[in-house]
């Protein structure tokens, strides 16, 4: 039953693995710290895996709330406070062709707001973007839907007095 268990963990991991990726991009600018925080989110979840619901909720939403909570974590950590807790640097933010300036521009703008944010505002931007519905969002991050909808309005509202 263990390997079975470990068997099923494995594919379910490897099919969501860019929720962890993203996660562990959002808070840590440098790529170890990036790795650190991936394999703290890999073994979090493997812990947590067993009291995994599927009937409460699906895999990718509960792997998100797992993820966020360790990289919030992480981020308030002595160890990394104050050091890299930043999006992803400039160069993976702004990988393309190089042709739309305007759109590089917009992103960085974008991505220097998110990071400017606190951890619990850096996450619920994280997973509007995912487009994640209010109804996940508020379940991942254990808010109510009504304080999802006012926050991501109160976040655009700032978004718009930025770029204005």
């Amino acid at each position: 039953m263990q390997d079975n268990a470990r068997q099923r963990f494995a594919g379910l991991l490897e099919r969501h693995r860019g929720i962890v990726l993203k996660v562990a991009h959002s808070y840590c600018r440098h790529p170890d710290d990036r790795a650190d925080l991936a394999q703290d989110i890999a073994a979090q979840l493997w812990r947590a895996f067993p009291g995994y619901d599927a009937a409460r909720a699906s895999f990718s939403t509960w792997m998100y709330r797992i993820a966020l909570n360790v990289a919030i974590s992480h981020v308030r950590s002595s160890s990394l406070r104050g050091r890299h807790s930043v999006p992803l640097d400039d160069e993976a933010l702004l990988a393309g062709d190089g042709d739309d300036h305007e759109g590089d521009e917009h992103l960085r703008l974008l991505h220097d707001f998110i990071a400017r944010q606190d951890p619990l505002h850096r996450a619920l931007l994280l997973l509007y973007l995912d487009e994640r519905s209010h109804r996940e969002i508020a379940d991942v991050l254990g808010i109510s839907e009504a304080n999802v909808a006012t926050k991501i309005s109160r976040l655009k509202q700032r978004l718009r007095n930025e770029f204005a």
